[in-house]
């Protein structure tokens, strides 16, 4: 009888990491509290706004007080890998952030938040809250997805030979952390958003 072969290793490249919290009660928490009696607003500030991947019926400039946007949370799948981790933008505590909201209808709300946990929150890093965003047309609650910095997705302060590292050998399943940079910069740009520390980090990269 012919021994089968011995299988293989999963390969570090393309093992998704371990959850740190169960996403599904952070679910089961947020649909309460949106509750669907109105439409579900989502708060974007980086690639929700150029691929949310959901669909919606209004997009709204808006900002944020009390969060920022950062590039200091590490990427183990999407723009790196676990050898070669690469960096993906974080609502921080602190400062403002613009961004926009996307409305969706009451009807596809709790799908739209079934594929945002599913991509968003499939490692259970990020805290889920309610924030208040301003907008031209008036206040709105939003979902966003915010980054603690006990969380251990956080970098902390990273170099800037470290960034440059960073920019020019981390790739993922999406790309490239470099790539990541220049299209979220161009969204925003497109959107009439100025990120001065966004153009920064690009002057940094190879």
């Amino acid at each position: 009888m012919r021994e089968s072969a011995p299988e293989s290793p999963p390969d570090r490249k393309t093992m998704l990491p371990e959850p740190v919290r169960d996403p599904a009660p952070m679910l089961a928490r947020a649909l309460q509290e949106w509750g669907g009696r109105s439409d579900l607003w989502v708060f974007g500030y980086a690639s929700l706004i150029w691929r949310p991947e959901f669909d919606f019926v209004e997009q709204r400039l808006a900002r944020v007080q009390g969060w920022h946007r950062s590039l200091k949370m590490w990427s183990n799948v999407y723009r790196g890998t676990v050898d070669r981790p690469g960096l993906v933008f974080a609502l921080l505590s602190g400062g403002s952030c613009r961004g926009a909201v996307f409305r969706v209808p009451r009807r596809h709300g709790e799908a739209v938040m079934s594929t945002l946990w599913a991509r968003e929150m499939f490692t259970g890093v990020y805290d889920p809250r309610w924030l208040q965003c301003r907008t031209d047309q008036g206040p709105v609650t939003a979902l966003g997805f915010t980054l603690s910095r006990s969380s251990p997705s956080f970098t902390g302060e990273l170099s800037e030979a470290r960034v440059r590292q960073i920019l020019a050998e981390s790739c993922g399943r999406y790309g490239t952390t470099l790539d990541y940079l220049h299209q979220t910069h161009h969204c925003l740009q497109q959107h009439g958003i100025h990120d001065r520390k966004l153009h920064r980090l690009l002057t940094l990269a190879p």
